[in-house]
């Protein structure tokens, strides 16, 4: 199983940037998908989670109005899209992946965001 993160970088604040999390290996349709962070010196933090039909999202109240998971299930691919960029947002992105009904979990290696001016 992989998940493949891209779409980091360095970007001013107020800026936008789409985080995309590629998965194979896994039958991902059956999965639930959510992007995590982690700021130095800080615990992980769930930040948005969508459930295996995409139907429903849930965000930390931080991110609300901000940020936007989507998912492509042909794809096999989850998306992040982050606008007003503030730097609290700054941190390592990883995406994760949990089986709807078994114990099986798995995470990406990470992308990292920096928002800085």
């Amino acid at each position: 199983v992989q998940l493949v993160e891209s779409g980091g970088g360095l970007v001013q604040p107020g800026g936008s940037l789409r985080l995309s999390c590629a998965a194979s290996g896994l039958a991902f349709s059956s999965y639930a998908m959510s992007w995590y962070r982690q700021a130095p010196g800080k615990e992980r933090e769930l930040v948005a989670t969508i459930t295996t039909t995409g139907g429903d999202t849930n965000y930390v109240e931080s991110v609300k109005g901000r940020f936007t998971i989507s998912r492509d299930n042909p794809k096999n691919t989850v998306a992040l899209q982050m606008n007003s960029l503030k730097p609290e947002d700054t941190g390592m992105y990883f995406c994760n992946a949990k089986h709807r009904v078994i114990a099986l979990e798995y995470w990406g290696q990470g992308t990292q965001v920096t928002v800085s001016s």
